[in-house]
């Protein structure tokens, strides 16, 4: 489900050109509006021509607190206009120019392309760059997208349990860079609050139930199937309880040594009920998840970069077996299993499904933002493996994928869910001034 925006919306005009023909445009297009998915549309009935009517729609918007604002040249009209509701409404703006009419009597009708060109001129030399322009009869998908994803950061409630993992240091972040490039407040907690986190015996039940009705559970014992559960039931219920939309968890060398088993297979199994989990202390991560969540990419999870094959030209995307267990291939058998940490890991087991697949990385370095983007295929292969992978392979060659992530030092986990998305975090990238790494 896409994350949900308030947007607002304004249609300029002049009375020198077709105005009349552009308000029955403008009625149209507010209806078409109004039907956009997990949007509230916040629009002026009247076409905006002067500026005290530019004062008043920006007035409007900022009371009603949109996260964006489209600006529709319905025809060319006064440079003043865009001005005053960018001054008064600081928020990504949509330059939007409707494609030209047939000419009548030989004169040009609307002059909606210029009336951008002028609104975006004005805004560029105004110090505001944060704007997109677009030439087209309907609402641009891949920027309200972008805006999703800004509200969804900057709404965010982020947790992280214990720490980032033991020598992780690439995975450390700064609160307050945090807070000022995303809106991200991140709120700490001790490991042993989720380790003695009470839950009721019955949740804890069901979750066994559900545990074994999904894994193969013949690999580990009934006492680590227990942990499995009751942490399963505490985490949801500390997730829920601390109104936390996503959480990064510290999940070694601790958990194992003190709770008794890895989080690895409680983990699977709340992300594929669109829980936001990330392990070894990712807040990055996790913020790069919720990204492609807002967009409404379903079910994304973290992977390491972890072998690459030059000869058949594939990666293997792996990790220790914390993959939402939905995304099964189906075929293998998808398992528990204790292959590490001294027979405590408790991880899932099971090769992931075949498609097509986007990697999203949020990433910060000297003190800057900037988003790894990339795509590639899951195409099948058997269960050779302990923990949850999936082979993927490239439009390029996987040795200049490789070449791209270290050579511009980029972490070692990354967001990958199934589906193209791309263009919307082009689009943000733009709006937040960062660099795009791909």
């Amino acid at each position: 489900m896409k994350q949900h925006i308030t947007l607002g919306v304004v249609c300029l005009a002049r009375k020198t050109y077709d105005w009349k023909t552009a308000g029955e445009m403008w009625k149209k297009l507010r209806q078409e509006l109004a039907q956009l998915e997990a949007v509230t549309l916040v629009a002026p009935e009247e076409l905006v021509i002067e500026v005290e009517e530019a004062e008043a729609a920006a007035a409007l918007l900022a009371e009603k607190r949109v996260d964006a604002v489209a600006i529709i040249s319905g025809t060319f009209h006064l440079g003043h206009l865009a001005l005053v509701i960018a001054k008064q409404v600081k928020k990504p703006i949509l330059l939007w120019a409707l494609p030209e009419l047939p000419y009548d009597g030989g004169k040009i009708r609307l002059n909606s392309v210029c009336g951008a060109n002028l609104n975006a001129s004005n805004l560029y030399k105004g110090g505001i760059r944060n704007y997109r322009v677009v030439v087209r009869p309907d609402m641009d998908q891949d920027w309200l997208d972008a805006i999703r994803v800004r509200v969804a950061l900057s709404t965010a409630r982020v947790g992280i349990i214990g720490y980032r993992a033991h020598g992780f240091f690439n995975l450390s972040t700064a609160d307050l860079a945090l807070y000022n490039q995303l809106g991200v407040l991140v709120d700490h907690f001790e490991l042993d609050e989720v380790f003695n986190y009470p839950v009721p015996d019955t949740e804890v039940a069901r979750r066994r139930e559900q545990l074994t009705r999904v894994f193969d559970v013949s690999g580990i014992t009934n006492d680590q199937l227990d942990r499995v559960a009751a942490l399963s039931a505490k985490l949801d219920a500390f997730l829920t309880a601390k109104r936390l939309t996503a959480l990064a968890i510290r999940c070694w060398p601790e958990f194992a040594a003190t709770y008794g088993i890895s989080p690895c297979a409680a983990m699977s199994l709340l992300q594929s009920e669109d829980r936001i989990l990330a392990c070894e202390g990712d807040v990055e991560g996790a913020l790069s998840m919720l990204a492609h969540r807002a967009v409404g990419a379903e079910t994304p999870f973290l992977f390491d970069f972890s072998q690459i094959d030059l000869e058949e030209n594939f990666a293997l995307f792996w990790h220790c077996g914390v993959a939402p267990c939905n995304l099964w291939d189906g075929r293998c058998v998808r398992s528990l299993d204790t292959y590490f940490a001294g027979g405590k890991g408790v991880t899932a087991d099971f090769v992931l499904k075949c498609g097509d697949l986007s990697i999203l990385r949020l990433d910060s370095c000297d003190g800057k933002f900037r988003m790894l983007l990339d795509t590639a295929r899951a195409v099948p292969m058997d269960k050779l493996l302990k923990g949850t992978y999936m082979k993927a392979v490239f439009d390029r060659n996987v040795s200049d994928v490789l070449a791209t992530v270290v050579n511009n030092g980029i972490a070692h986990h990354a967001s990958v869910v199934y589906g193209t998305y791309v263009k919307p975090f082009e689009i943000l990238a733009h709006i937040e001034g960062w660099e795009i790494v791909k």
